[in-house]
């Protein structure tokens, strides 16, 4: 009588269950949505832009160096990466073409025609500042040492 439950119990389990078979093809299209074709989309863009570099053009490599396109040439692209050094790369070596920041009124004053009489933060240094009424004394020793007591309570060595 044993063995009769034992296999009533295990063949009423073997019945084939379509909701596991629903839940496995939606895992799967939400993986191919959410990875795989923003992956190729992005891989596309990518070599559209490695196939229409034109001459001027500022681009980085896949080494990472800055340089700018001075002549293409099929697959290869001649490059400028410092004033007249030029360097032929396969056209595959490009890893993006990069475009120049947008500038504002702000950025175009040049760096030499700020104000001398005023420091990185717009203020002005300490040697250059004067004040009519306050006069600076010259700092000795034994008030050094006497602050340093009062402060601390402790002798100085």
């Amino acid at each position: 009588m044993g063995l009769h439950l034992l296999a009533a119990t295990t063949s009423s389990k073997s019945g084939f269950n379509p909701s596991t078979l629903i839940l496995i093809l939606v895992v799967v299209v939400a993986f191919y949505f959410l990875m795989i074709r923003p992956q190729q989309r992005r891989k596309q863009q990518a070599a559209q832009q490695k196939n229409n570099v034109e001459v001027g053009a500022t681009v980085r490599t896949t080494a990472g160096m800055y340089a700018t396109v001075v002549d293409v040439d099929g697959d290869d692209v001649i490059l400028e990466v410092a004033p007249g050094v030029e360097v032929r790369y396969m056209r595959r070596a490009i890893m993006d073409v990069v475009t120049p920041p947008e500038t504002t009124d702000e950025d175009e004053t040049p760096a030499d025609e700020t104000d001398e009489a005023t420091d990185y933060y717009g203020e002005e240094p300490a040697d250059t500042v004067a004040d009519d009424d306050e006069t600076v004394a010259p700092v000795d020793d034994e008030s050094e040492e006497t602050a340093y007591e009062q402060a601390t309570g402790t002798k100085k060595d």
